[in-house]
């Protein structure tokens, strides 16, 4: 394969993936008000197209054309650049995901159905992801508004506490799967009975909790919470400088539910079907990862929001030790074996 066709079949697979990702994120938000609808006995959005399917459209035109403001005092560049810095790692991590196995069309071989395939694909996530946090602290001290400042000091102290857990949890994994590649992890769960939600349900059970800290979602949702800080960080934002923060949060929820299904429950395997054809796979990928999608949803109208000092108790002083605890059981486990 020359050159030019590598250079073309990876162009392919970044449009195809990005262009997902931002469909996804669209359709989420469409998906988080029908699904809280429906919760509370309400019908939704409903007009604009069938079943209120182009909403999200409708919502991309306003933002476009609305009015953009700047609070005085703000600190102009990093205003601006701040929703930039919230949204690109989340859209960048996405690129190691692996959705399927060696993609095969008409007898050739396109290779696995992700953008990069690297050996460090664990730490060039938690290295991107770890960015993330920048944008919503810039964000709230740029506004100069006490109400967003809170609210990006709040959740600065919040990802950095659940980061380290996370962080934890995957290393019990690369323990486990002895590989910090991503394609190599879901390779070592080829069975259902191999999959490390078994071997691991600990540090499954506090990645999930984590994942919901790390994207700010509710009960975690503590830098944006209406009663207290108006809208939080965000507060001062307006048009698509709003719509990037979500666009950014949305993404980091698909990368999260991705995430989580290539280091706990197979990645693109099929139970009870080892040898299943790439396509399958994929549709395998996507309905593990639309559970964990529509679990954001679902514990958002389901528990209450924590209070913060319970929320940073449980962070350092429970998943913490338990994390911890779990890595050491696991490299021990792992060196006797």
């Amino acid at each position: 394969m020359s050159g030019w066709e590598q250079f073309l079949i990876v162009l392919v697979k970044t449009v195809v993936i990005y262009g997902a990702v931002i469909n996804v994120a669209a359709l989420m938000t469409l998906a988080e008000r029908k699904f809280s609808a429906f919760m509370q006995y309400r019908i939704g959005p409903n007009r604009v197209g069938p079943f209120g399917l182009l909403q999200p459209l409708a919502d991309g035109v306003k933002f476009i054309f609305k009015e953009e403001l700047t609070p005085d005092g703000a600190n102009p560049w990093l205003f601006r650049a701040a929703p930039v810095i919230a949204a690109l790692p989340a859209m960048m991590t996405i690129a190691v995901i692996p959705f399927a196995p060696d993609v095969t069309i008409g007898g050739r071989n396109f290779g696995t159905l992700s953008i990069a395939d690297l050996d460090i694909g664990v730490l060039y996530i938690l290295a991107l992801g770890g960015l993330s946090v920048y944008g919503v602290i810039l964000g709230g001290w740029a506004s100069n508004s006490k109400y967003s400042l809170l609210g990006g000091l709040r959740a600065s102290a919040q990802m950095i506490s659940y980061e380290l857990t996370l962080i934890l949890t995957i290393l019990a994994v690369v323990v486990m799967s002895g590989s910090l590649n991503l394609r190599e992890i879901v390779e070592a769960q080829p069975t259902i009975g191999s999959w490390h939600i078994w071997t691991q349900p600990l540090a499954f059970l506090m990645f999930v909790v984590a994942t919901f800290a790390e994207t700010n979602r509710h009960p975690f949702d503590f830098s944006e919470c209406e009663p207290e800080l108006v809208g939080g960080f965000h507060t001062e934002y307006s048009a698509m400088k709003w719509a990037m923060f979500y666009i950014g949060e949305y993404s980091a929820m698909t990368v999260m539910a991705s995430l989580t299904v290539v280091l706990f429950l197979g990645g693109w395997s099929v139970p009870f079907w080892p040898e299943a054809p790439w396509f399958v796979c994929l549709a395998s990928f996507l309905a593990k990862t639309g559970f964990f999608l529509f679990l954001f949803l679902w514990v958002r109208w389901t528990l209450p929001r924590f209070r913060f000092d319970q929320l940073m108790r449980m962070g350092w002083k429970l998943f913490l030790p338990l994390a911890l605890a779990n890595l050491l059981i696991t490299g021990a486990f792992v060196a006797l074996r």
